[in-house]
């Protein structure tokens, strides 16, 4: 989706920036999330970065490996910043937003707020080419990548829009696969962290692959 404003690089990109803890939950650069906020603290974290015009959301997923406390639960180091880019209230006190990642940051340091949602201070340098579209997709394995997502979906019994797949750019279709993906947090942590589109895809791959496998092995009858 079309952002109104244009990001170039860490430099426009705010030192604190309020931040949603969310299992499972990947954005990455140009991509869209839905979301529904229904939590008081996140109401007011949309409505204070509308208020301060940023509109920019910190996602990131909580560390299962580190210790912390429910309310409050460990972060892991890095997650993606997303711009509200379609907001509509419920009627039921709820808004239903979608945002459209920017660019990964890595947090320096989680700041003492008087906000109910959480801050952080981060730094986007190590991920300054997520401001260039569409870097590195030459470089992609296209087939390799076409060839797992029909072996998921044939043992999975799914179907996919074929035409719109084809068509798809190779960062448009490797970050929505693997936004879509049903992995675990780490994993989905490690498709984040990828240095690059080419070693995302290469990630993406091997968890699937890894994935049918296992589905293979556990539909395989047991020796007695």
């Amino acid at each position: 989706m079309p952002m109104n404003a244009q990001y170039r690089g860490p430099i426009e990109m705010p030192e604190v920036i309020p931040v949603f803890p969310l299992p499972g939950a990947l954005l990455l650069p140009r991509g869209q999330m839905p979301l529904n906020i229904f939590e008081p603290r996140y109401l007011a974290m949309i409505d204070d970065a509308l208020r301060d015009g940023h509109r920019l959301i910190g996602m990131i997923q909580p560390d299962p490996a580190q210790a912390g406390s429910t309310d409050k639960p460990a972060l892991y180091a890095v997650g993606c910043v997303g711009r509200i880019t379609q907001l509509a209230e419920s009627g039921d006190g709820r808004y239903l937003i979608e945002l459209t990642g920017v660019a990964r940051f890595r947090i320096v340091e989680e700041l003492h707020v008087a906000t109910l949602y959480r801050q952080c201070r981060v730094t986007f340098a190590p991920f300054a080419d997520d401001f260039v579209a569409r870097k590195g997709e030459d470089k992609v394995d296209r087939e390799a990548l076409l060839g797992a997502l029909r072996a998921f979906l044939s043992a999975n019994d799914l179907k996919a829009d074929w035409d719109g797949i084809e068509k798809a750019p190779n960062e448009a279709l490797v970050n929505a696969l693997s936004m879509m993906s049903p992995y675990g947090t780490a994993e989905k942590q490690a498709l984040l962290e990828a240095p690059d589109l080419k070693t995302r895809a290469e990630i993406l791959v091997a968890i699937t692959e890894i994935e049918l496998a296992k589905k293979n092995t556990e539909g395989e009858p047991q020796l007695q």
